[in-house]
């Protein structure tokens, strides 16, 4: 969505190797994360798990491209066309960014593993480009430049290693879906007959990389905001055909909407968002759903401020976090309810199936969440 921009939810992102070791950490990591509260302890004495800043050594950039692989392994993109990468828990971070992209502002970023990335820069025209790397960003190939003026995109998912999708705002009227089948190196736009029409001033937010996101293979969701009604769209068949359902997050302004989903798998989701405005309230500003999208409900106790992305904790039905600039929140209840546990400044968050669960946003600001 113009100028500022926003966007992730699933993550496939090379983590589908699940070991029996690597559960037996995720369940031991998950009892901990679970246990988050705002208080300085646990009703029972434990102290709770926090947010622990690692130095990404660029506070001049604002991080909102983020993909986790591991505890150990994440990569971020940001403002001045930068790409970092840490294999060592966040001890230290690499610049591998794109050479050449200076003047560029990725907002998402796919990763595979340690060597394999997928990154979309924003904005308008040319500007909406993607790169690839296969070396850990020590060299990248730009496989996609966008050529049409009317085009904006926003951010992009992958079901696999192959699949993807990118979105931009609407162009004719109707969101573009680009796709590729060959893991980022060659893209095609989607014919839009399967797409709805969109409403007047609908667009994506491109704040976090999650208003476009996936689970299994074939399903995704898009999120929308600008309109009177801010709206999910969801497609089962990789993006050729959608449906649009309508939530109960309020909208009716171009800075008000859905900034951020995630989908544990193909039935239950959340969605969070508001108003990105410093000044302004964020009333109502959590979903959730339980039948694939079809249907959005508020959240009883939704997030008590504007949230731009949010994450699954890693194998759990019913546990996860929202994060924005004035910080994040829990919920224990599959989005019904959620409490705010810390109020550093986030833009968005991802979380591995080895326990890892990782944040970015302003300021080159990035932490791991520590037991």
């Amino acid at each position: 969505m113009r100028r500022w921009g926003n966007t992730r939810g699933k993550r496939p992102t090379g983590l589908t190797r699940r070991t029996a070791a690597a559960g037996a950490a995720c369940a031991a990591a998950l009892a901990v994360l679970t246990a988050v509260p705002a208080e300085a302890h646990d009703p029972d004495g434990r102290t709770p798990p926090r947010w622990e800043l690692k130095d990404s050594g660029a506070p001049e950039v604002r991080f909102r491209g983020l993909s986790a692989v591991s505890r150990d392994t994440a990569w971020l993109a940001g403002t001045q066309g930068t790409v970092l990468r840490t294999t060592d828990g966040g001890t230290s971070w690499r610049n591998v960014s794109p050479p050449g992209a200076a003047e560029l502002q990725f907002r998402d970023i796919e990763a595979f593993d340690a060597r394999r990335a997928v990154v979309l820069a924003i904005g308008e025209g040319e500007a909406s480009r993607v790169y690839r790397t296969e070396d850990g960003g020590a060299t990248w190939t730009e496989s996609f430049r966008n050529t049409d003026a009317k085009a904006f995109y926003d951010c992009l998912t992958f079901f696999d290693h192959r699949h993807g999708l990118a979105m931009s705002d609407p162009v004719d009227g109707k969101f573009r879906i680009l796709s590729t089948a060959d893991g980022g190196r060659s893209w095609k736009v989607l014919p839009d007959k399967g797409m709805p029409a969109a409403l007047d001033g609908e667009a994506g937010f491109a704040a976090s990389g999650q208003c476009l996101v996936s689970s299994g293979p074939r399903d995704v969701w898009l999120a929308t905001g600008g309109a009177a009604r801010a709206r999910v769209l969801h497609s089962a068949d990789r993006g050729r055909t959608w449906t649009a359902s309508d939530t109960p997050i309020p909208a009716g302004d171009p800075a008000r909407g859905i900034f951020a989903l995630a989908f544990r798998d193909r039935v239950h989701g959340l969605a969070v968002g508001g108003d990105y405005r410093a000044d302004q309230s964020s009333p109502q500003a959590a979903a959730l759903t339980g039948d694939g999208g079809a249907t959005w409900r508020p959240a009883a106790a939704p997030v008590n401020a504007y949230r731009s992305g949010v994450a699954w904790l890693p194998h759990s039905r019913s546990a996860a976090l929202a994060v924005g600039p004035t910080g994040t929140d829990l919920t224990r209840d599959g989005g019904r309810t959620w409490r705010t546990v810390d109020t550093g400044s986030y833009d968005t968050v991802d979380c591995t199936v080895d326990g890892g669960c990782w944040a970015a946003g302003e300021k080159g600001r990035v932490a791991r969440l520590e037991g």
